[in-house]
């Protein structure tokens, strides 16, 4: 294929993950505002009786839920975006590739959406449990809307990325950035990096932050068992294999 002939490709696959997005959107946004509901009640469930979340802006009924539909249409999207993607690039890719690719597309996906579940049932309920007890005596706690659903986006999206650990560890190693054994002998470093992590993430408490650290270090160990198992694949795979 010539370079126009990739161009046009590439924006077929983009208008085929835009128009996915937007029939998503179509379909989700009748329940946004029940979807938002569902996604502050960890917040709700936690507020003193009688005190309820706001809005500071006259626009953020209508927007507040415009947007949380619009990034639930991407992430419900995902699959199919990544989909697309696969199928401009698998053309090029060697079978033994192939074989890895796509295992690794799913995997990323899935603990992608694995890390927003830990976030939800996990971290929101001691996150505002915290927030909800620290505030000084006779403040009433009344949240803005758009401010919250700002701040649960940003958690999801880093719990999200942090659960990619596996993936991330997998490709450096498929990439000769580093081997299964000198990160097992970085493994101490690791182990305090993913407790730094926790602590800027969480609350300043040890509970949330070690329910963030331990998981981070069992996917960081996860993908030091596939990574070597995945470099052992490649090395067996034929050298002269064609795509």
């Amino acid at each position: 294929m010539s370079l126009i002939d990739h161009l046009l490709e590439l924006r077929n696959r983009l208008l085929k993950m835009v128009l996915a997005t937007l029939i998503c959107f179509a379909g989700i946004y009748p329940f946004a505002n029940r979807i938002y509901l569902w996604v502050s009640q960890p917040l709700r469930d936690l507020l003193p009786e009688g005190q309820v979340m706001i809005a500071t802006d006259v626009t953020s009924p209508f927007f507040a839920p415009l947007k949380l539909a619009l990034v639930l249409s991407v992430f419900v999207a995902i699959p199919y975006i990544l989909y697309q993607l696969w199928s401009f690039v698998a053309p090029g890719l060697y079978r033994h590739e192939k074989k890895l690719a796509f295992p690794l597309l799913f995997s990323s996906v899935v603990l992608f959406y694995l890390g927003a579940v830990f976030a939800y049932f996990v971290v929101f309920p001691l996150v505002f449990g915290f927030f909800t007890t620290v505030g000084p005596e006779g403040i009433s706690e009344m949240p803005d809307i758009s401010s919250y659903l700002t701040f649960v986006l940003k958690m999801f999206f880093a719990f999200g990325v942090a659960f990619e650990i596996p993936i991330a560890v997998i490709l450096m190693i498929l990439a000769g950035i580093t081997t299964p054994e000198d990160l097992a002998a970085k493994r101490p470093y690791v182990v305090v990096g993913c407790f730094i992590v926790g602590m800027l993430l969480t609350p300043p408490d040890v509970i949330s932050q070690t329910l963030l650290a331990l998981p981070m270090w069992v996917l960081f160990e996860l993908g030091i068992l596939f990574g070597r198992l995945a470099r052992r694949h490649t090395e067996d795979a034929p050298a002269d294999e064609a795509p």
